[in-house]
């Protein structure tokens, strides 16, 4: 549905990139002729993520192993980037979240939540915005959040709090650094299935009629929002600036998406604790 070098010439940095939706998107851009950085915890992955793109497709898709929960790291990684070129692109799809029932949240599983999701966002955007804006480079970045800034979550609050506390620094930072070269938008997505999300958001008992429920009666594919992404990120894209788009079928219109957990029994809720103690 796109020119093929829709995005060439860009270089594109994706946090979570290794597998699931971050892939998918790394993927997308690659085709429309990007420069692709995968970055995330677990090299192996990201490596054998990035020998398949090559393999598969060709261009340049290269690796950088960070943990984003830390500053520090977050600093030593864009230097390393940067020092070959700008980034044109940083796209924050890396977060973590489970369901649980929040009081019986500790404060070192909120953070486990908290950590990825806003810090590692937030630490992500300084940094590639503050060399973006020194370097008097235009930027883009795109936020991977969630219908649940909008509806609020039960028993993913962690997380429904980190993704609207993003929305928020994508509005602000538009009106800040829009006069200095730099966009942000952001897509709140539906559910877009990938094995990881799944596993923590979908255990065994949760109602499997959801998909449905929602008023087209399926799932996204990643295609789907891999395109949204592509075009987001474009030149063609460039009046857009501190909004997030929603991709989800119209489902949050009519359910937040946790409803059928209202009904868990606490003999359900406390297997569910005891799996994530196990994992």
């Amino acid at each position: 549905m796109f020119e093929k070098g829709l995005l060439a010439g860009k270089r594109i940095l994706v946090t979570g990139g290794g597998s699931g939706l971050g892939a998918a998107m790394g993927r997308r851009f690659v085709e429309l002729g990007a420069e692709l950085i995968i970055c995330g915890r677990r090299l192996e992955l990201l490596e054998a993520t990035a020998a398949q793109m090559r393999s598969e497709m060709g261009g340049k898709v290269s690796v950088a192993r960070c943990d984003i929960r830390d500053g520090a790291a977050v600093d030593v990684m864009m230097d390393s980037v940067w020092s070959e070129a700008p980034v044109d692109v940083l796209v924050n799809n890396a977060a973590a979240t489970f369901i649980a029932q929040t009081e019986h949240l500790s404060f070192r599983a909120a953070d486990a939540i908290l950590a990825p999701t806003l810090h590692g966002t937030m630490y992500c955007t300084l940094a590639a915005g503050k060399r973006w804006i020194e370097g008097k480079h235009k930027g883009v970045v795109l936020s991977i959040l969630s219908t649940s800034t909008i509806t609020g979550r039960a028993f993913t609050v962690p997380s429904a709090m980190a993704k609207t506390a993003v929305l928020a620094m994508t509005k602000s930072l538009a009106v800040e650094w829009g006069p200095k070269g730099v966009r942000t938008v952001a897509i709140a997505p539906g559910a877009f299935p990938t094995p990881g999300a799944s596993g923590q958001l979908r255990p065994e008992g949760r109602d499997e009629s959801w998909a449905h429920r929602n008023p087209l009666g399926r799932a996204g594919e990643h295609s789907e929002l891999a395109n949204l992404a592509s075009f987001l990120i474009s030149d063609q894209a460039g009046y857009i600036n501190g909004e997030m788009v929603v991709q989800d079928g119209g489902s949050h219109l009519r359910s937040s998406g946790a409803e059928d957990l209202l009904q868990w029994t606490e003999a359900q809720w406390e297997k569910q604790r005891e799996g994530r103690a196990k994992g």
